[in-house]
């Protein structure tokens, strides 16, 4: 470029054009754009739904079918591999002596059933078992979060049943064993994770509170609904007891439990069991038990030896004559009951003693302890 030469402004950039024939921004012609010659939206850009900003999404009663069996998938699982159905036989034997009207009836036993069948997917969570009636459990087929998710969701829905009794004191009897409830596993699980081998007393207390729960909770509604006058809390207090000691039992010594949940399953759970705590606190200087429960064992050899060493410290026979004891208050106490004033159609507890004998009759016939 020579010196002479004037100042010249550099080449002008081409102007762009658009698909819509406009030049940097200004369309070539002087029509306005029309809606349809607007660009349309691209495809892959979310357009949010208003109804999820605004919560009209979230309204009552758009919970779809779907979605909920999605959350019952593990309860349902249990709850369609029934077990002994013990707690509905007690609640129709009870009612012989209650006369529950039957709509409230019907919800109780509802309650009932659905209570003790999450109950069932959390206990085995936190045993870590592998057979709840004689199939794999559940946290086992749908993972650890969806069943604890599950069971905690069906204790919220039992909940809104008891609702329906339109009765404020049921509502407290719910909250308040429902606390008991989590009272007594608590201990439970605080005693096998340190380790800590209670008295015969505390455990009794624990199942009083754990297992002897959910029994009270079905007769205090029972009675909440009933106009008979009938009070048979300390009688169920009893059967919660004795309910739990033979179950400890069995679990030790009978074939049939050993195919549903596996051969001494407390024993690979460490689990302080009464025939277990009366047989580490009949010689407290003898370490061998407590160590077997500290190795969550599975080897079945070392299980029978724990049994053996159960039978020679006299633990299943003191068990055995503990639920004998405890029968024989059970049927003390039914007679009491049969002998209160007969009002509103009150029956008598004949079925009442049936159930309960046949609760006690494995334990007590076991052919093993002859």
């Amino acid at each position: 470029m020579s010196s002479s030469s004037p100042l010249q402004p550099p080449s002008p950039v081409p102007p762009r054009t658009s698909s819509a024939n406009a030049t940097n921004g200004s369309p070539s012609h002087s029509r306005k754009l029309s809606v349809t010659d607007e660009e349309p939206p691209r495809k892959s850009r979310h357009r949010r739904n208003r109804s999820s900003v605004d919560g009209t999404k979230y309204k009552d009663g758009t919970w779809s079918q779907k979605n909920d069996k999605i959350l019952m998938g593990p309860y349902d699982y249990v709850h369609e591999h029934p077990g002994k159905d013990i707690r509905r036989q007690l609640i129709n034997a009870f009612n012989a002596w209650l006369q529950v009207p039957p709509a409230s009836l019907a919800i109780i036993t509802k309650v009932v059933t659905m209570l003790h069948t999450s109950s069932l997917l959390i206990d085995d969570v936190e045993d870590n078992s592998l057979l709840r009636r004689g199939i794999p459990v559940a946290h086992s087929i749908f993972g650890t979060a969806q069943t604890i998710n599950s069971a905690n969701y069906v204790y919220f829905l039992a909940l809104q049943e008891v609702q329906q009794l339109n009765n404020p004191v049921a509502i407290n009897i719910y909250v308040q064993e429902m606390l008991n409830l989590h009272r007594g596993q608590g201990m439970d699980l605080y005693w096998r994770d340190t380790l800590t081998c209670p008295t015969e007393e505390e455990y009794l207390e624990m199942v009083g509170n754990k297992t002897g729960g959910l029994f009270r909770l079905a007769v205090k509604l029972m009675q909440a609904e009933s106009t008979t006058g009938k009070d048979c809390v300390a009688l169920v207090n009893v059967m919660g007891l004795i309910f739990q000691i033979c179950d400890d039992y069995l679990n030790l010594s009978n074939t049939v439990y050993t195919e549903n949940k596996g051969y001494c399953e407390d024993l690979t759970e460490g689990k302080f069991s009464y025939p277990i705590i009366h047989s580490i606190r009949s010689d407290p200087s003898n370490q061998q038990l407590i160590n077997i429960l500290r190795q969550h064992t599975q080897d079945a050899e070392v299980k029978r030896y724990a049994v053996q060493y159960m039978q020679s410290t006299g633990s299943f026979a003191h068990t055995r004559q503990v639920v004998t004891d405890l029968r024989d208050k059970a049927l003390w106490l039914i007679e009491m009951i049969d002998a209160t004033p007969r009002i509103n159609g009150a029956g008598d507890g004949q079925m009442v003693r049936a159930i309960m004998e046949k609760i006690v009759e494995s334990t007590l016939s076991d052919p093993s302890a002859r």
